[in-house]
């Protein structure tokens, strides 16, 4: 159990990494999630069923993904420690800035969520952890470096129309 989990905290933390807005950083920041995620994922291994390659990395992103949001929620109902000191200058966004920010990353996920599963292995095969296109086609059981380059474009092409339809 050990060695899966240290096989997993690297490719997990690479595709965190940022997606916890700096604004809703106070005392949690994206390697904290990481392995709490980790941590928790381990009493609930018994139950999951890998039904692909990959499988265990989705189901860790899907977990991560809910823990910013919750993070995020949080955020905004408890004052941050900039807001409790009086004498600190705030570098945070604006409230405005805060809500384009919620609301862009919701829309990213209610469009990656609209793709089908292909689309979504190959964006976060490519996008979230950054594998070149090599390990992609061997991944995805695509033919060439090219094929899968090209599916990772199709991809993203077709989450960029998602996107634009949430405007």
């Amino acid at each position: 159990m050990d060695e899966l989990l240290e096989r997993q905290i690297q490719p997990m933390r690479l595709w965190a990494r940022g997606r916890l807005p700096r604004w809703a950083r106070d005392t949690m920041n994206t390697d904290d999630i990481v392995q709490d995620v980790l941590v928790r994922t381990v009493g609930h291994l018994d139950s999951f069923e890998p039904q692909h390659d990959g499988a265990l990395q989705a189901y860790l992103r899907q977990a991560v993904l809910h823990r910013i949001r919750d993070e995020i929620r949080r955020t905004h109902r408890e004052p941050g420690r900039d807001e409790m000191n009086d004498n600190a200058r705030s570098a945070s966004p604006s409230p405005e800035q805060e809500t384009q920010a919620v609301e862009l990353f919701e829309a990213y996920e209610a469009a990656l969520a609209r793709l089908n599963e292909d689309d979504r292995e190959a964006i976060a095969l490519r996008v979230d952890l950054q594998l070149p296109y090599r390990e992609i086609a061997r991944i995805t059981g695509k033919p060439s470096e090219d094929a899968a380059q090209m599916a990772v474009s199709r991809a993203l092409i077709r989450l960029a129309r998602e996107m634009g339809r949430e405007k």
